[in-house]
């Protein structure tokens, strides 16, 4: 897109009517920043789309039922340390209190505020600890508050992740900035409303729920239902858009200027998913898996999705062994229908596999390639016209380190 430019540093905050905060409430035992909102100065037309997991946290359930109900939102609270999931009727009151809350102190409707929360499960929500954190972001929200609020909603993320961009649409300006957080527990199945990794957006677009939901979902599609860094879903996964229309750029369904603003909402979404993979928790590789030329798309995704999510195939990234007996094992039992004898496998552009058997490639020629922290293996089944891609990490000792201490 020849118009569009990334904001340095950009963030929620950098969309205009925007602000946002993050500070310690005091969800986490180490005293770093555990609490997150994000605030427009009118209320907004919205969309989301949810985890899959049928143990959907509190949070979700409330989210959710906004969604399907419509309406605006004009607020997001986010806590870091507590995912109110496996919490019953009193998780779901205390995300409804908790909303009650914000919207009290934010002098606006209960109706208009989101909430969201990542951390541990199973645990009840301790409203005075989200009380003070309510308190102390509204006192803190900014218009340069993004980057904190990123921050505020890390668990075991090594780092930050925000983002914002703007396009002409119109001859308008319109800004996009976004904030995402992920780095276990990351195999998302987002759906529309019928790990956590927990994205929102703003916007200042002026566009409607019904179209922003149909963009978000088939944009989720095509970025974070992309990501695998362990194969666990969670039970909290959230992504929401909001749009304030500030900006006064009418999108309407079926014009250049919705396929315009879908694109560059895609690129953001992407942009952010990517960084989730290589914030992985003990991550060191990020790796492209392709099925091309698959007779149906589902074989071309379920045959991605396998090698994606194998230990064999993680570790063997890890320790930069370009064992591609792992690839063709976890190809072969994904379940997809193709010819083994007409498939091809690459590392990067090294064929190591060739009519389904040893291509000859010396293993020492693909070292360069597997030590690399980005490197795609594709694989041709030869075998139609469908493909699909999946961006996976690799697995480390400090994954089973990380995993192994997360509750202690």
């Amino acid at each position: 897109m020849t118009n569009l430019q990334w904001i340095e540093n950009g963030s929620v905050s950098s969309v205009p009517g925007f602000k946002a905060a993050g500070v310690t409430a005091g969800f986490k035992r180490s005293g770093a920043p555990d609490f997150a909102m994000i605030f427009s100065e009118v209320p907004c037309d919205f969309a989301g789309v949810f985890t899959s997991c049928k143990f959907a946290a509190a949070p979700v359930q409330f989210d959710r039922a906004k969604v399907l109900k419509g309406g605006k939102l004009q607020a997001a609270i986010i806590n870091s340390g507590i995912a109110n999931a496996c919490t019953g009727f009193q998780g779901l009151e205390s995300a409804k209190e908790s909303a009650r809350l914000a919207g009290i102190a934010l002098n606006i409707s209960s109706d208009l505020v989101a909430v969201a929360s990542t951390g541990r499960i199973g645990v009840q929500m301790p409203m005075p600890i989200l009380k003070r954190g309510i308190d102390a972001a509204v006192a803190a929200l900014s218009d340069k508050g993004g980057e904190n609020a990123a921050r505020a909603i890390m668990t075991t993320d090594t780092v930050p992740k925000a983002t914002a961009l703007q396009l002409e649409i119109s001859g308008k300006t319109v800004t996009i900035g976004a904030m995402t957080k992920g780095a276990g527990m990351i195999d998302p199945c987002l759906t529309s409303p019928h790990a956590t990794m927990l994205c929102f957006i703003a916007t200042d677009a002026k566009i409607d729920n019904a179209l922003l939901q149909s963009m978000l979902e088939k944009n989720a599609q095509d970025s974070f239902n992309r990501i695998t860094v362990d194969g666990d879903m969670s039970t909290n996964d959230t992504v929401m858009i909001l749009a304030n229309g500030k900006s006064g750029a009418a999108i309407l369904p079926g014009t250049p200027e919705a396929t315009q603003f879908q694109q560059a909402l895609l690129l953001v979404m992407q942009n952010l998913a990517r960084r989730m993979v290589g914030d992985g928790e003990g991550s060191t590789k990020l790796v492209t898996i392709e099925v091309v030329n698959a007779r149906t798309t589902h074989d071309a995704k379920i045959a991605a999705e396998a090698v994606a999510n194998s230990l064999l195939c993680k570790t063997a990234w890890f320790g930069n062994d370009p064992n591609w007996g792992r690839v063709v094992a976890a190809l072969g039992y994904s379940g997809a229908e193709f010819c083994p004898d007409k498939c091809d496998v690459f590392f990067g552009s090294i064929p190591v596999v060739l009519s389904g058997g040893d291509a000859g490639t010396p293993e020492a020629d693909l070292l360069d390639t597997v030590k690399a922290p980005e490197f795609t293996i594709r694989c041709d089944f030869h075998d139609g016209d469908c493909s699909y891609w999946v961006w996976s990490s690799d697995i480390s000792y400090e994954y089973v380190k990380i995993n192994a201490d997360y509750h202690t």
